[in-house]
């Protein structure tokens, strides 16, 4: 990885991205899948700060006495009661839909469940290459729909929960808040409150231009982004199908209110404005904020990025705005 010589980069991204040049860490898409997701994992007390304590968490298993349909986290900021029922978000982890899980996110999913007040359940669904597209979506739809379904039990109020996510998770969300919309079962749909769209990917043909202009350098590359696609979809047949490609969905009408974050320089940065222009022009309130001086990843690094804890602010500001001042 060649750093590009940029003044207007953050300069905490900016020894970031040096240190993992002077280590000689090497990019993601030279290694494994195994060896990714196991990097990915040891990578995160060397960015992330410590899983903050929060009044209860629990795993839930298939196959436990809830059932879940894939494994779940459930994080609560404030202490369950089924007299006093909580708003939710469901949160779909990034990590290009191959690497990732319930615990790369846990500190940031807590961060989120204390500072929003809400329960925050994350969902550990399938990953490619093992289980390619859809089966990452239909994982994500099939849990928002059980975290309906068993809100009381969960001390959850289901009538207001949220979906979001990051990154690969970002686009989880934005495809799910269409899935409900579409299929069957619209008590679920009309649960809705709010999507939370952290730099999410939304068009598998990576066209848009931040592809070009922040593609080398960043963290996240274009081979990073070709690595991911790769194992996610198998090839180009399908990425303008809209439960891969969200923007792509001809009618984006009638969807929850949104907040899309973005990063400057980060290649998916345009896909998120677009995402977010589009949901606006189709009527649907929504709210974007872009971290000019940012690379992708970011809200994740709050041990050395500073404004990764303005950003989880932010987020923790329109859920609880969207989730329990409504």
């Amino acid at each position: 990885m060649v750093r590009p010589e940029n003044p207007m980069l953050h300069p905490q991204a900016q020894t970031l991205l040096q240190l993992m040049i002077d280590r000689g860490v090497p990019p993601m898409y030279t290694l494994s899948v195994d060896e990714a997701r196991r990097t990915y994992r040891e990578r995160k007390p060397l960015t992330q700060p410590a899983p903050p304590a929060v009044a209860h968490c629990i795993d839930l298993e298939p196959g436990s006495a809830l059932a879940p349909p894939v494994r779940l986290r459930v994080i609560y900021g404030e202490a369950p009661s089924r007299s006093a029922l909580q708003p939710a978000l469901v949160f779909f982890h990034g990590g290009g839909w191959v690497i990732g899980d319930l615990d790369t996110h846990d500190t940031l999913c807590r961060q989120l469940a204390l500072q929003a007040g809400v329960v925050v359940v994350s969902v550990d669904y399938r990953l490619a290459p093992e289980h390619r597209f859809p089966a990452a979506v239909e994982d994500c739809v099939a849990a928002t729909r059980w975290v309906h379904a068993h809100a009381h039990a969960l001390g959850i109020d289901a009538q207001r929960l949220a979906v979001g996510g990051d990154s690969a998770g970002g686009n989880l969300a934005a495809v799910v808040a269409l899935a409900l919309r579409d299929g069957p079962g619209q008590e679920v749909f009309g649960a809705l409150r709010h999507q939370l769209l952290i730099y999410p990917a939304t068009d598998m043909r990576r066209v848009a231009a931040s592809h070009t202009h922040n593609g080398q350098g960043y963290l996240l590359t274009q081979e990073m982004l070709h690595w991911y696609h790769g194992h996610y979809m198998g090839g180009t047949e399908r990425d303008k199908d809209w439960r891969a490609s969200p923007l792509l969905h001809p009618d984006l009408q009638a969807l929850p209110p949104a907040l899309v974050l973005t990063a400057g320089y980060d290649p998916l940065r345009d896909e998120g404005l677009q995402y977010a222009q589009a949901l606006a022009q189709s009527g649907v309130r929504c709210t974007q904020v872009c971290f000019e001086r940012q690379i992708h990843g970011f809200i994740l690094m709050g041990k050395v990025l500073d404004e990764a804890h303005t950003a989880v602010a932010l987020c923790a500001g329109e859920l609880r705005r969207a989730l329990r001042e409504t």
